[in-house]
C-alpha cells in the first residue's frame, strides 16, 4: 500500500517544486516588486494590478490563476492537475510570507532588508539580474519535476489545442501584452521617479530573456532540444499522441530488429527541452516497453524551433 501511495503522490517531486516556488517567489517579490520590472505572465498581471489597488501580489497571482486552472482542467485534462496547483498555491503564499503581506507575519519583509535596499540603489541591474536567476532557476526546477505554475503555461497550451497557435508565440505575446501593460500603468501613476517606465520595460524584456535562457539550462543542460527515437508495436498510437498532445511532426522510417526478425516503423521527433519529460510519459503510457533514446540536438531549422544564435 505504502508503496503505491509513494508512485501516486510522489513527495520528492511536490518537494522540489515547493523549493522551486520559493526560488521564484523570492526572485519576484524580494528583488522585482518594488524595483517595478515585471516578468511577464499572471505574476507581472498581479504587478500591475498591486500598483493599482495596493493589493498583495501573492493573492493576486493565486485568484487569477484559479479560473485559469478550472479552465485547463476542463480543456487539457489530468496533466494540469495536483503538482500545477501546488505550483502555483506555493509560489503565491511565499511572495506574500516573503513581502509580509500575510497577517501576524508582517515583520518579515525581505525587500526592505538592508542588502536589498542597496542593490536598488546602487547597483539596480545585479538587482534585476539576481531576480531573472532566481525566477529561472526556481521555474526550471518546477518544470523539471513535471510542475507548473499555471498563469500563460494553460493559455497557451489551449491556444494550441483549439487554434493551432503555436505555445511559444502565444507565451511571447502574452508576456509582452502585460510588460507593456505594466509599463504605462507605471508611468500614468508615475510609480517611478527614478527610472522612466520605458527604461523598467527593457529591464523586463531583459529579465525575461535571462529567466527563460535558464529554465532551459536547468531542465536539462544546454542544447535546446532533442531528438527521439521510438520503437514500439503500438507505433500508430503513439504517433498520434505526439501529433495531439505535443504538437510536433513525426517521422516514420521502415526498420527491421534484427534480434527478432520483425519489420516495423520507427519513430522520429524533435522535441524542445521542456517537452521531453512530456513525450517520455506520453509514450510509456501507452506502450511501457516501448524502446526509446533520445539524442542531443545541437540547432534545428525548421517549423516550430527557433535557430540558436
Amino acid at each position: 500500500m505504502a508503496k503505491k501511495f509513494f508512485k501516486k503522490y510522489p513527495i520528492i517531486d511536490y518537494f522540489a517544486i515547493i523549493i522551486g516556488a520559493a526560488l521564484m517567489a523570492i526572485g519576484i517579490g524580494v528583488f522585482l516588486v518594488d524595483a517595478k520590472v515585471v516578468p511577464g505572465g499572471v505574476s507581472g498581471l498581479a504587478m500591475a494590478i498591486h500598483y493599482l489597488t495596493g493589493l498583495s501580489v501573492g493573492m493576486l497571482i493565486w485568484i487569477f490563476n484559479i479560473p485559469l486552472f478550472l479552465w485547463g482542467l476542463k480543456e487539457l485534462g489530468k496533466q494540469f492537475g495536483m503538482r500545477t496547483f501546488v505550483g502555483f498555491t506555493f509560489n503565491s503564499f511565499f511572495i506574500d510570507l516573503f513581502r509580509g503581506d500575510i497577517p501576524g507575519l508582517n515583520y518579515i519583509r525581505l525587500q526592505d532588508s538592508a542588502t536589498i535596499q542597496d542593490l536598488y540603489k546602487n547597483d539596480f541591474l545585479f538587482l534585476i539580474l539576481i531576480g531573472s536567476v532566481l525566477i529561472g532557476v526556481g521555474l526550471g526546477i518546477i518544470f523539471k519535476f513535471k510542475g507548473s505554475t499555471a498563469g500563460s503555461d494553460i493559455v497557451a497550451s489551449i491556444l494550441h489545442k483549439r487554434f493551432g497557435i503555436k505555445p511559444g508565440q502565444a507565451i511571447m505575446f502574452t508576456d509582452f501584452f502585460v510588460i507593456a501593460l505594466a509599463g504605462v500603468i507605471i508611468e500614468l501613476k508615475h510609480l517611478s521617479p527614478d527610472r522612466p517606465a520605458l527604461v523598467l520595460t527593457f529591464y523586463a524584456l531583459f529579465l525575461l530573456f535571462i529567466s527563460s535562457k535558464l529554465i532551459d539550462v536547468i531542465i536539462d543542460g544546454f542544447d535546446y532540444a532533442r531528438a527521439a527515437y521510438i520503437v514500439s508495436d503500438k507505433f500508430a498510437e503513439i504517433a498520434e499522441a505526439i501529433k495531439n498532445d505535443l504538437g510536433r511532426g513525426i517521422t516514420a522510417v521502415n526498420t527491421r530488429g534484427v534480434y527478432k526478425n520483425i519489420e516495423r516503423e520507427m519513430l522520429m521527433t524533435v522535441v524542445p527541452l521542456r517537452e521531453v519529460t512530456k513525450l517520455v510519459d506520453v509514450v510509456k503510457e501507452i506502450d511501457p516497453h516501448a524502446f526509446v533514446i533520445i539524442n542531443n540536438v545541437h540547432e534545428v531549422l525548421g517549423e516550430g524551433f527557433r535557430r540558436r544564435i
